[in-house]
Order: structure tokens, then sequence, then C-alpha cells
């Protein structure tokens, strides 16, 4: 009997087991092999992200986005929601932190907050794409989803954050068109979907040829493929508007006296620049070198001085309006009634009867123009001090009477919102003021224009981009820029544009497509959880 036995153990007892290892080694070796994705699934949905910011100006490769689609879909597809959705975030991380790199200029921690903020709206939108999968037609539950995950995004919270929207990189393609018919939604859906199908065809093609049958692999990836030209080609049948009465107008870009948030310490040297703009423009009409116009923009903080307080202001603005004859819309701060806010209003200055009728931003910028729970976030937060008082929120509409035209007014990041532009879109022309200084020589300008050239095909009406600093412009109602000026450079744009009455399928429509998908993408997860269920029942029989 040996001393084994003797001590109790079984004669037969193995090696004693390996010890449990500790909870930090376990997740060692998770991150080792890229989680429970694994590094290849990991490494496909952060690629997904870059190739979706070139789809952005200022690259504007517009057909990587379909490529990113399909190649995020691919790295969801299979996985658990929860995983999905971890992937999703990443993603998003990486397409948000370029695309936003603008914002880096009022400080690289709310850079970096706001972009992991809009990416942790691309997790629950993954996790849809992993559960819809695997349902039949699921190309179109995906692309749904994106629709779904822009509303939610695009609204919530403090109004949403619709910047960078999937339609926003499709505003010369062949997709372009669908804006016509159902808005922004509509060609984020389309173009989604042409990443859905794209993936579609690379599984189809895998899945032939693993089993043998090359012939039907490249049959599948032709009809995708040839769905996806059909997508472009459908669009393309849908009639632009381009004609109207032909109205004469002017866009003033004065200039700011240097970049960044200092420039608002020179308030009156901008003010100068663009009187000084108006100036020039109309001693060039009197020499007959331009046509005069029939109206004139002026963009927003043109005048950070308030005209009706400040008499200076109101002399300069009126001398100026006078001098080129004609109603000029003037972007100015103004105290509200009470003293205690700060409204952003454009004003319609007539040469005879001086201020009359303004609009008030609607959509102030969270953090920028106003603070949500200022007495708090003040205490923590120091670079709040710069906005010592809150902007005042708009209440009503900017359609108003500008010349012989009526004109739809929204100001700086308002273009981005469906309901506030649908809502002016009843003017003969849309106008955009902004002021883009702060953002200037980043991707932020660009990106505004490509979205007022979606604008222009959605509504069918010329859109007027005046910018203190840049980049304005002249936009047509088919997405065409006529006059587009540089970024720091002091210009005045002068065009015959049409302006128009007729109203666009996507206007008569409002919100019903986007609400419509929306719903399809909730139907669609729910049919596919409750057909896991039943698929999980069916197996514990």
């Amino acid at each position: 009997m040996t001393q084994d036995t003797l001590a109790g153990s079984p004669p037969d007892a193995g090696p004693p087991p390996p010890a449990r290892r500790g909870r930090w080694a376990r997740r060692w070796d998770g991150l080792r092999r890229g989680g429970r994705a694994g590094w290849p699934r990991t490494v496909a949905a952060v690629a997904a992200g870059p190739l979706l910011f070139a789809a952005f100006p200022p690259l504007g490769w517009a057909v990587t986005a379909p490529v990113a689609v399909a190649v995020l879909v691919l790295a969801v597809r299979g996985l658990r929601a929860r995983t999905a959705a971890w992937l999703g975030f990443l993603s998003g991380a990486a397409f948000f932190l370029p695309v936003l790199t603008g914002i880096a200029r009022v400080g690289e921690d709310g850079w970096v907050a706001l972009s992991l903020v809009q990416a942790l709206y691309f997790a629950p939108m993954t996790a849809g794409f992993a559960v819809v999968g695997r349902l039949r037609g699921w190309p179109v539950w995906t692309a749904a989803l994106w629709v779904a995950q822009e509303l939610v995004r695009g609204s919530v919270p403090f109004g949403g954050f619709p910047w960078a929207r999937l339609a926003f990189s499709q505003t010369g393609t062949p997709l372009t068109p669908y804006a016509a018919v159902g808005g922004a939604p509509l060609v984020t859906f389309a173009t989604a979907l042409a990443g859905g199908l794209l993936a579609a065809a690379a599984l189809g093609t895998v899945a032939a040829r693993e089993q043998g049958r090359g012939r039907s692999a490249l049959l599948g990836a032709a009809a995708a493929l040839a769905a996806v030209a059909a997508l472009g080609a459908a669009a393309r049948a849908v009639p632009v508007p381009t004609g109207g009465r032909p109205v004469t107008v002017a866009v003033v870009q004065g200039n700011v006296p240097r970049l960044g948030l200092d420039f608002e310490g020179q308030r009156k040297a901008v003010l100068t620049n663009h009187v000084n703009r108006t100036h020039e423009l109309a001693a060039r009409i009197r020499e007959g070198a331009v046509a005069r116009p029939s109206l004139v923009v002026w963009p927003e903080n043109a005048s950070d001085l308030d005209p009706y307080a400040e008499t200076d202001a109101y002399a300069a603005i009126d001398e100026a309006v006078k001098d080129v004859g004609v109603p000029v819309l003037v972007g100015a701060l103004v105290d509200s009634a009470d003293g205690t806010k700060v409204e952003n209003r454009g004003i319609v200055w007539d040469p005879v009867s001086g201020p009359g009728d303004y609009y008030v931003k609607r959509h102030p910028v969270p953090f920028g123009e106003y603070i949500p729970f200022r007495p708090l976030l003040t205490k923590l937060i120091t670079r709040f001090d710069r906005v010592p008082r809150d902007f005042a929120h708009g209440t009503r509409s900017g359609v108003m009477r500008l010349g012989p035209i009526t004109i739809g007014d929204v100001i700086c990041f308002e273009v981005a919102y469906d309901r506030e532009v649908r809502d002016v879109a009843r003017g003969q022309m849309l106008v955009v003021q902004t002021n883009n200084a702060t953002y200037g020589r980043t991707s932020l300008p660009p990106q505004q224009i490509a979205m007022s050239r979606l604008r222009a095909v959605e509504h069918g009406r010329t859109i007027l981009v005046a910018a203190t600093s840049g980049i304005s412009a002249i936009v047509a109602p088919d997405g065409r820029v006529v006059a587009r000026s540089r970024e720091f450079t002091p210009d005045v744009q002068v065009a015959t544009m049409p302006a128009r009455t007729g109203r666009t399928l996507a206007d008569r429509l409002g919100a019903l497509p986007e609400d419509a998908l929306t719903a399809v993408a909730v139907l669609a997860v729910g049919a596919a959880c409750v057909a896991a269920r039943g698929r999980r029942d069916n197996e514990g029989n």
C-alpha cells in the first residue's frame, strides 16, 4: 500500500486540476482573441468607419458609403446582438472621430466626447443587424434600421445631432434624386440598401464557391450588383424640378479678421467687412459690371452688435442697404426683450422702411449657444463661461418676404434638420445663414454645403448659403453649385436663379417615409425575435 493510499487519495487520481485563472487574465485572453467577435470581425467593423468617413467632404468619395455599410453588415452577421452592438460602437467611433474633427477647434475633449456619444447610436443599430440577419430579405431590414438610427440620433437628446447622416454623403450621385421623393431618409435607405445588397452578393459568392458552384456564385453576385444599379436607374427617372421665375440674387461674404472664437472680440470689424462689400456691390451695379439683384443675403453674425441698441451699427447697416437699393437679409445678434437671452436673427432690412420682419433661430446649439443644466455644468466646466447668456429658441417659421419673393430662412446647422427645412420650403427660395469661422478649413463647412445641395433637390428650391468666412454658395434646385466662395476670402456672388412655388413629392409626404421605414425596422426586429424564440422552443422539445 502506497503512501498516497494511506493518506486517503484514490489510487487512480490524476494530476491536480489547473488553478482557475483570474478575471483579468481571462479578459486579457479575450482581448488577444479580439473578444467574442474575434480579430477579423473587429478589424472589419473598425475599418468600416474610415470607409464611411471617406464618402463625406472633404474627400467626397461617395461610393465608399455603401461599401462601408456592406463591411459593417458582414462584420456583425451571425453574432449575438450584444457582441454586434460592441462592434457597432467601435465602428461608430472610427467614423465620427474623423468626420467631426472640426469640433476640436472648441476643445479636443468636446470633440472626443461628442464623437463617442454619437457612436453609441450605432450599437443598437448593429445589434438589430445581427437579429434581422436571420430573416429573408435582410438587406431591406438593415437599411430600414439605418434610417431608424438616424431618426433617433437626430431627435434626442436636446433635439438631437443629425450631422453626418448617410444621405449627406450622396449629394451628387445617382441616388440623389430620391431626395425629391422621400427626402433625406429615403436617400439614406437607398444607400444602406445598396450596401446590404453588396454584402449579400459577397455572402452568396463565398457560399457558392465553397459548394463548388462557381457559375451560381457569379450569377448571384451579378444579380445583387444589378439590383444596386437598378436603384440608381430608378432614381434617375425621378423628375427633379429646375424651372421657375428668374430672380437675380446676391450673397455677401464679408470675411472675419482672424480664425477662432476670439474673432467675436472684433465684432465691429466683422460688420464693417459686410458693409464694405455691400457698398462695393452697389458701386459695381452703378458701373454696369453686374446686374442689379432683387435681394441681398448677409450671413449669420454679420453683425454681433445689436442694431436696435447700437446706433452706429444701425446707421452702418442702413446706409449700406440704402446704397444697394434692395432689401437685405441681415444676420445679427439681438438682445431679447427681457435682456436675459440673445436672439440669433435674420432681419429683413428694407432700404426705405429699415428693419422689419425677422426670424429667430429655433434650434440653437446645445453647449455652444445655450448650456443645458447651466447652474451645475458651469461650475464643473469653466469653458462654458464663454457662453455667458443662453440663446433664445425661436418659435415661428422663417418664411418671410424679401423683395419680390418669399424666402425660407434657416440658420447654420438647422439645415441638417428635416423638419426645420421642410417647414420653410414653402418659400420660393431657401436661405442658409451660417457662421463657420470657428470651424474654418476643417471638414465641417464643405459638409454643410453638401447638406444644402441635398436640400435643394429634396425641396426643388434654389438655396442661397451665406457664410461670414466661407463657404458661401448659390445652389440650383437640381443640386448644382452655381457659385462657391473660397474660405476666408471676401466675396460677393450674383446670379439669376429660379424662384419656384411647386412642391416636390417629398414635401407632400413630409415625415411619412422616415416614420414608415422606422416602423418597418421595429417590426423586422420583432419578427426576428419571435422566430428565434420559436426555434429555441422547437429545439427544447
